[in-house]
Formats: structure tokens, C-alpha cells, sequence
């Protein structure tokens, strides 16, 4: 059994995650097999509210989890570590002790806030021999997933995706929530975006990508109406659109999660993770300049 550390629980997922693995209050069809969580770090959080931290605390102490002081304390006791912390900023120096040692990361979305924080965990992780994971759950909807093995679409010539996007600036952009529309992007049409072009509005925004093969992609943002998960893929033998379902997002992400920390192979190539990164970073320039394209670093 895989034993695993939170760092940082400024967000539900430490309480979902903690649910899945350990098999508590919560159904078994959402049950993860193979990794336990048995130590956990508070941490602090310039997003999070002290009092809703507590409550995840206090969730954590109830399911039996060892509250550790510093991060660092969890060396020896852990096999794996998801670092929770929800800003962005703050992901290189938590993972550093945990990659430094040859230990299994997942970082919680967003992976980075910047390209360099980025750049510096992959290669953090590629000099010490250390699986390292980063995603939102919705990249492994059941419905992206399908998507991808639908002979009837065949290779992916276009998408278009969205989610709900509401800001904060700690997580400047789309780093803060409208990731959930960029991993699905990605999950659909895979590395190579050269350029992106931004437009902004209180109320959402709308982002286009331009591959480097020729293909287009677009992304929608919501922060006024009504709002959903889902994409359109266009391929070359036909179209689908669908909403995503979010009932099993989580079980599927820790699926994964999972077996990259009995295996120390990542599901994912870190350098997607990378360019999703620049790729937001890069739409929030073109905003600032008013919707000019920009190209990622």
C-alpha cells in the first residue's frame, strides 16, 4: 500500500482525494485501490479562508490522517505527496524537498503561475529520477476519454472547450480556475500551440490557440450566467459535442495519480504540463494587450 502526504489543504481535494483512497464516507464506486493517505500538512493560504481550512483539518483529523508541522517532516513516512496548495506560486518550493529526495509528486492545479516555476520542477524532477504529475480532474472525464477512442471522430483537426473561470490574483488569469477548460483542450489536441490571441470581459473570455501543424482550438471561460463543463472535438471523420459529467472526475485523476506512484511513471509528459502553463500565461498578455497575439515562450 502506497502511502501519501497533502501538502497544503487550502482546497476540498484534500478531503475528496482522502475519500477515494481511503475508502470513507463516500460510495464505494468512487473507491481508488492501492495508496492510503496517512499524513498531511496545513499549511496557510492567501486564497482560503482560515476558518474553511479548519474544517478540512478537522475533516482529516476524523479519518484518522497524522497532522505533520513542516513538510518536511513527512520524509520517511510517506511514499508519494500531493502538493494541494492552491495558489500556484507556492508549488516549486513545496514539491522541491519531496522531488529532491526521488519521491512521486502530484501538484494540484494550477501546476505553476509562471513558465520559470514551471521549467524548474520538470527539471527538479528529471535530475532526481522523480515522477512528477500535474492536471485538472477534468482532463480524464469519462467523456474526453472517449472522445479520444471514438473511431467514428478520428484524428482530432479542431476543439473548442469551456468551463467556468473565475479569477483571483494570486492565480492571475486562467491559472485560477479556467484551467478546467484548458486541460480538456490540451487533452483533445495535444502538444504544439505556437500562439494564442485573448478576449477579456468581466464576464468571460474567449481564447484561441494556433498549432503549430495549422489546427485551431478555442477555449471559453465563463464568469456571468449560467454555467457548465463540456467541448466540441472536430475530427476527421466526424463531430461531437457533449457536456462532462465532474460524478467521477476525481476517481478517474486518482487512477492515475495512483499508478504513476506504484510505477514512478507519469501519466502525462510533464512538458504538456509545461506548455499549458505558457499557454495561459500567454492569454493573459494577450488580454492585457487587448486581445494582440502573443506568442508562447
Amino acid at each position: 500500500m502506497i502511502r501519501v502526504g497533502l501538502v497544503d489543504c487550502d482546497t476540498s481535494h484534500v478531503v475528496q482525494f482522502t475519500m477515494r483512497m481511503n475508502h470513507v464516507d463516500i460510495a464505494e464506486d468512487q473507491w481508488v485501490e492501492g495508496a492510503q493517505v496517512v499524513a498531511a500538512y496545513r499549511g496557510t493560504s492567501e486564497i482560503t479562508p482560515e476558518e474553511t481550512i479548519d474544517q478540512y483539518v478537522e475533516k482529516l483529523r476524523g479519518f484518522g490522517i497524522e497532522m505533520v508541522g513542516a513538510p518536511e517532516e513527512m520524509l520517511g513516512k510517506v511514499d508519494a505527496v500531493c502538493v494541494e496548495s492552491q495558489s500556484g506560486y507556492v508549488h516549486l518550493p513545496r514539491v522541491t524537498p519531496f522531488l529532491k529526495a526521488g519521491i512521486p509528486c502530484f501538484v494540484d492545479k494550477p501546476f505553476a503561475c509562471t513558465v520559470e516555476d514551471a521549467r524548474a520542477m520538470a527539471d527538479l524532477a528529471k535530475a532526481n529520477g522523480a515522477a512528477l504529475f500535474s492536471s485538472s480532474s477534468l482532463r480524464y472525464a469519462l467523456e474526453i476519454v472517449d472522445a479520444l477512442q471514438n473511431e467514428a471522430i478520428g484524428p482530432v483537426v479542431g476543439a473548442m472547450a469551456y468551463s467556468p473561470a473565475s479569477i483571483h490574483d494570486k492565480n492571475p488569469g486562467l491559472f485560477h480556475y479556467g484551467i478546467h477548460a484548458v486541460e480538456p483542450l490540451y487533452a483533445l489536441m495535444g502538444r504544439g500551440c505556437k500562439s494564442v490571441t485573448c478576449t477579456f470581459t468581466e464576464g468571460g473570455e474567449v481564447v484561441t490557440g494556433l498549432w503549430e501543424d495549422g489546427r485551431v482550438a478555442s477555449l471559453r471561460g465563463t464568469r456571468a450566467g449560467a454555467h457548465a463543463y463540456g467541448f466540441t472535438v472536430w475530427g476527421e471523420k466526424g463531430v461531437k459535442s457533449s457536456p462532462i459529467d465532474a460524478s467521477y472526475i476525481y476517481r478517474e485523476l486518482l487512477k492515475r495519480m495512483v499508478r504513476m506512484f506504484e510505477t514512478n511513471e507519469a501519466p502525462l509528459d510533464i512538458e504538456e504540463t509545461v506548455e499549458i502553463v505558457a499557454f495561459i500565461a500567454a492569454a493573459l498578455r494577450s488580454a492585457q494587450q487587448g486581445g494582440a497575439p502573443v506568442a508562447l515562450p
